[in-house]
């Protein structure tokens, strides 16, 4: 398979696209319950959303780091998700002018890391993680979230088909590549097609 280096792969239809993040229960539980975040989520912390869900996984060990034992599937409005990508700034100097003062302004930040696979080896190409604060937290909270499903069961069953060694690709959920906006690959530093 030909995966460009820097390419948004996640589950999306029409009117939203799926992101992921793992947390305690004290957060995880209302959050469910709400359909949205409450309290005791902090809207002054900056929140980190993930499209791929291996690379979730990577992050929060399948569910088993402590503070990251429930992992969530959030169901973002694909104009949400449009907005945090215009409103961006990559978390590294892109080379392009007046990026300082960029990144200090933006609501939202952006990193290009490793791709994970099931065994948390690194691939050839990266995952976006969208980092969200001020205003943008705001918006993902309020006005953005659509639906959030507690993926925690799906986390360790793929996890214990890892363990072992049965193939996974079935379990996981089906990522293809996301469409962007026109001008947005730029922004948020996309490989051209």
């Amino acid at each position: 398979m030909n995966v460009p280096y820097r390419q948004i792969r996640a589950v999306y239809t029409d009117e939203s696209i799926t992101v992921y993040q793992a947390y305690d229960a004290a957060i995880a539980g209302p959050a469910v319950a709400a359909q949205r975040f409450v309290a005791p989520f902090k809207r002054e912390r900056m929140t980190w959303i993930k499209p791929s869900f291996l690379w979730m996984m990577y992050r929060c060990g399948y569910a088993t780091k402590p503070g990251q034992g429930r992992v969530l599937a959030i169901e973002l409005s694909r104009g949400g998700f449009a907005w945090a990508l215009e409103h961006a700034c990559l978390s590294h100097d892109d080379g392009r002018p007046d990026w300082p003062s960029r990144v200090r302004r933006s609501p939202v930040r952006i990193q290009w890391d490793p791709e994970r696979g099931p065994h948390h080896e690194p691939l050839p190409y990266r995952s976006i993680q969208i980092g969200l604060s001020g205003e943008a937290v705001r918006r993902y909270v309020d006005e953005w979230t659509l639906a959030i499903t507690d993926v925690t069961e799906l986390a360790r069953e793929v996890h214990a088909a890892v363990r072992r060694r049965a193939d996974v690709n079935g379990l996981l959920p089906a990522e293809r590549p996301y469409p962007l906006p026109d001008g947005i690959g730029e922004t948020i530093g996309v490989s051209p097609a």
